[in-house]
């Protein structure tokens, strides 16, 4: 049994995401134990969890349960008391305060904490133990001996995104200087020969044609030093991350600018797409992102990584206000996001309309080699 958690701890360590390391937990901690279901609750500082990842319940039922439970009843209990919890029968518990109606019907329940130290970083739960007797103190020892080392697996993707959010606050300052030194001094001068055209329109209208075009030209050479500088843009730490794990640091990161839920769902395995691909798959998903977090005033944004036959499909997808399909579709964002789709070899479709949300499908061929 310790070889098993011992392979356990292992797949888990492997994990860079802390939301992977969370949803890992939770599967390992079920099959250790024989439970029929688990789940692993990370406290917030306002009385609920910030994130509870489930495993066993089917996705149908998660959300016909509704928002993530608060810290009361038997949850609240084992993290208040930071303590294993261990009962035969939930239900007969005073603590037990109820659940929704769509959640399953549970009876012996078992509750390990994952600490580090003095604070509880979470908790997990398991119920209804497969076969008859409920959970002994044998399951309780092994989820206390596997959610120590998870503590320290999730301490260290914790770490890693940290770090990672610390790179893109760094790629930002970046491109902010390559921007001032590209570009702003090349539009201070298109402004001064905009004006001095409109002064000499009338005095001297050859000489006013001359500073048009000189704007024309310097407007040209700003444009393309843009594209150079975005172009060139490494999306920061794609190779060490992955896709996946990339987009999904990005779009906590863009959810907590913004004030917004950001909701990210990957596939387990995702084909190998090559350097190239991943960058235009990534920059498609950032710009589709920024947009509706920006213009379509919904609460929630779903991104999405899906793996078809040959292919990676991403889906960025909002409930908001939207926008007629004959308007015009000019500008950097849906003509960028096409040109890198087309670059890729892929496909990008938008489909939105007054107030029926927008939805940015990418889709783009698996394989390491060029486009």
């Amino acid at each position: 049994m310790l070889q098993r958690v011992s392979q356990v701890v292992l797949a888990v360590a492997r994990q860079l995401s802390a939301r992977d390391v969370l949803q890992m937990i939770v599967r390992s901690a079920r099959s250790l134990v024989g439970a029929r279901y688990a789940a692993i609750g990370v406290p917030d500082d306002h009385g609920s969890f910030a994130e509870f990842v489930t495993d066993g319940i089917p996705e149908r039922r998660q959300k016909e349960i509704g928002p993530l439970p608060r810290q009361h009843g038997m949850l609240g209990a084992a993290l208040r008391e930071g303590k294993p919890l261990r009962v035969p029968d939930i239900r007969a518990d005073p603590r037990f305060e109820g659940w929704p109606a769509a959640h399953p019907d549970m009876s012996d329940f078992l509750g390990v904490p994952i600490r580090d130290g003095t604070d509880v970083l979470g908790i997990i739960f398991a119920a209804c133990k497969r076969g008859h007797g409920g959970f002994t103190e044998r399951d309780e020892q092994l989820l206390g001996l596997f959610a120590s080392h998870a503590a320290i697996a999730l301490t260290n993707a914790r770490l890693y995104e940290r770090g990672r959010e610390l790179s893109v606050l760094e790629e930002r300052a970046r491109l902010a200087r390559e921007l001032h030194d590209a570009v702003s001094q090349k539009l201070f001068s298109i402004r001064a020969k905009a004006s001095a055209a409109e002064v000499l329109v009338r005095r001297d209208p050859g000489r006013a044609a001359a500073e048009i075009r000189s704007v024309a030209d310097l407007s040209g050479q700003a444009h393309a030093e843009l594209r150079a500088v975005i172009d060139g843009l490494a999306p920061p730490g794609l190779a060490a991350g992955g896709l996946a794990g990339s987009l999904r640091s990005y779009a906590v990161l863009a959810g907590r600018t913004y004030g917004a839920e950001v909701r990210f769902h990957a596939a387990a395995r995702l084909p190998a797409l090559g350097a190239q691909r991943e960058t235009a798959v990534y920059r498609v998903a950032q710009e589709a992102l920024h947009n509706a977090l920006r213009h379509s005033g919904s609460a929630t944004v779903c991104v999405s990584l899906s793996a078809g036959r040959r292919r990676v499909v991403l889906e960025v997808a909002d409930q908001g206000r939207g926008f007629a399909a004959e308007a015009p579709s000019g500008g950097l964002g849906l003509a960028s996001m096409r040109e890198r789709a087309a670059a890729a070899g892929g496909t990008l479709t938008v489909r939105s309309g007054p107030g029926k949300g927008t939805l940015v499908r990418l889709e783009v061929p698996a394989g390491t080699g060029r486009p």
